[in-house]
């Protein structure tokens, strides 16, 4: 990074300030909280997860140097449970995304699809007409397994687990069936994204340049 749009190093001290004062207030929270999911300690939490997150990227950016530990993050953080505590009913919402990679082989596969048919139809000759060939030949989870072969590349994909004292009434959310989903009932959520490859990447880079600097100083140590 230049010079031009490194931080000051005035910054950066503003930053490990801001750590301290979210960590005093974090344990007064903790110290002070009412029970279990008490959100005054939620709320704490998440302040210092985002100051520590601001001091850790002034301080790389800086002086290429990092901090010996890591909060998660506020993005895949979820609210205090407040659902059922012995819940009768649940729900699994799954979203996948894909992008269409390669048309030509979508288009193909669907032909193929319609002419193991039989029945004349030629739905396949557009895109949008063969994503619906497809997703109504196979199972959601057979695409995501096959996704290559279909000509689709993978995106992000989440699956979110809610609980509810009772199921809902046949037909009661067809109609908007993700509509009004509590996060605060959420049970657990599983998350997919290329996001976390790069983190790791990251991490692996910094890993390397600490490696790197320590093979640097080693010889000036042996010669001491």
């Amino acid at each position: 990074m230049s010079d031009a749009v490194q931080p000051t190093a005035a910054e950066v001290r503003a930053a490990a300030e801001a750590v301290k004062t979210a960590l005093d207030r974090h344990l007064d929270a903790v110290e002070r909280r009412s029970g279990e999911d008490d959100p005054a300690v939620y709320e704490a939490f998440n302040q210092l997860a985002a100051a520590a997150e601001v001091y850790d990227e002034l301080l790389y950016d800086r002086y290429d140097e990092v901090t010996p530990f890591e909060i998660p993050g506020t993005e895949d953080a979820l609210p205090p449970y407040t659902g059922p505590e012995e819940p009768n009913a649940l729900s699994v919402l799954i979203r996948r995304d894909y992008s269409v990679a390669e048309p030509q082989r979508l288009l193909a596969q669907a032909e193929r699809i319609e002419a193991a048919d039989d029945e004349g139809a030629e739905a396949s000759g557009t895109v949008h007409g063969a994503l619906g060939v497809l997703f109504g030949e196979f199972e959601p989870d057979e695409i995501a397994s096959r996704h290559k072969e279909f000509g689709l590349e993978e995106g992000d994909s989440t699956l979110w687990v809610t609980a509810a004292d009772e199921s809902a009434e046949p037909g009661e959310w067809l109609e908007m069936p993700f509509e009004g989903v509590d996060p605060q009932q959420v049970v657990c959520r599983f998350d997919v994204s290329a996001v976390f490859d790069d983190e790791d990447d990251e991490l692996d880079d910094r890993d390397d340049l600490d490696a790197g600097l320590d093979e640097d100083l080693e010889p000036l140590d042996a010669e001491r």
